[in-house]
């Protein structure tokens, strides 16, 4: 069995050294693969693991820098003009296996043309993974090729696929400030965005969770005894607790069938606010609307000293410094005594 096998077809050497396990092409290093099963499994794992936004841009900016590689290589042969070189390259790759490509209307003033791909290997993958969308590696490959011909940034659009039941994909060809740099910043930037929301949006939903359960358990509602309810104060209030506070109240001390409602100082905070006072007030006076009388407790002579100062006339209610004599108050006016 000959070990060494050798070939020439359209101009280009084919070689392979079995005894090596070696494919050259032009003399170069190459590997065959099936494109519908090994091929399709190396893209299908790459968008597995990067997803589908991600691998489309891996799969442009390489293909844009390998073909970047093969027209700065071309670009040196001064005895080649750009014309020739694209009529080389696609010659090679139809010989690779890469499907048809034309070049037409190649203008090296204005640096634009516009390329016909039939049949490509990517296209093929896109088949066989049940794509509705064609890939963008073989456009940007030949952005890069054009780029390094020209020694200008070549971008492009594609105008149709061949996917999309065309014959033939069309893909156009113009200088532009576009970069695959600037692409890979840009998905970098808004998978950054999109992270920062994620988490911005988890700390909002944690908050008004915390939030929801700071005033349940700030202000419960306590039934003591038969008709009589207290409702710990605890900590400092701004307008919004004061307004949560007074309207979570209200609306439950019917179901207590409460006849006095016992505001448990203790826990206040010193720093007294005109929002704290005027709660109060307001509460005292909602509460005595549905016949419930209002009674302050846990006064200290120290948080009797700062409500005065704070100019608050808190004199409407009945005050006591600590929550049994509150109860036995409670109690008395309704003819009642713990024993």
């Amino acid at each position: 069995m000959d070990m060494n096998t050798e070939m020439n077809i359209g101009g280009l050497d084919f070689k392979w050294d079995l005894e090596h396990g070696r494919f050259l092409f032009e003399g170069q290093d190459a590997v065959l693969f099936w494109i519908s099963s090994a091929m399709k499994t190396f893209f299908d794992t790459i968008e597995e693991i990067s997803g589908e936004e991600a691998s489309r841009l891996v799969f442009e900016t390489t293909g844009f820098r390998q073909g970047l590689v093969v027209g700065e290589y071309f670009e040196k042969m001064k005895n080649v003009d750009v014309d020739e070189a694209a009529k080389m390259i696609t010659n090679t790759y139809a010989s690779a296996g890469w499907g048809r490509t034309e070049i037409k209307h190649l203008d090296f003033t204005s640096k634009t043309l516009v390329a016909h791909i039939k049949d490509s290997w990517e296209h093929k993958i896109n088949i066989a993974q049940g794509k509705k969308e064609g890939g963008l590696y073989l456009a940007a490959h030949y952005a890069g090729i054009f780029t390094g011909l020209f020694g200008t940034q070549i971008w492009y659009n594609i105008v149709q696929h061949q996917l999309e039941g065309h014959e033939y994909s069309i893909v156009e060809y113009f200088p532009s400030n576009i970069t695959v740099s600037n692409n890979i910043h840009e998905l970098s930037r808004k998978k950054e965005s999109e992270q920062i929301q994620r988490l911005e949006s988890m700390v909002n939903d944690k908050t008004k969770e915390l939030k929801e359960l700071v005033q349940q358990l700030s202000s419960p509602i306590i039934p003591v005894l038969e008709g009589i309810v207290v409702v710990p104060l605890i900590g400092k209030y701004d307008e919004e607790r004061s307004e949560d506070l007074i309207v979570n109240t209200l609306n439950n001390l019917p179901k207590y069938t409460a006849n006095f409602l016992l505001l448990d100082l203790t826990g206040l905070d010193r720093d007294i606010t005109h929002y704290t006072v005027s709660f109060l007030e307001k509460i005292g006076a909602a509460a005595s609307l549905i016949g419930i009388k209002t009674i302050l407790v846990g006064i200290s002579p120290e948080l009797g000293m700062i409500i005065t100062q704070s100019g608050a006339n808190l004199s409407r209610f009945d005050c006591f410094q600590t929550l049994q004599h509150g109860i036995h108050h409670a109690l008395a006016e309704k003819g009642k005594t713990i024993v």
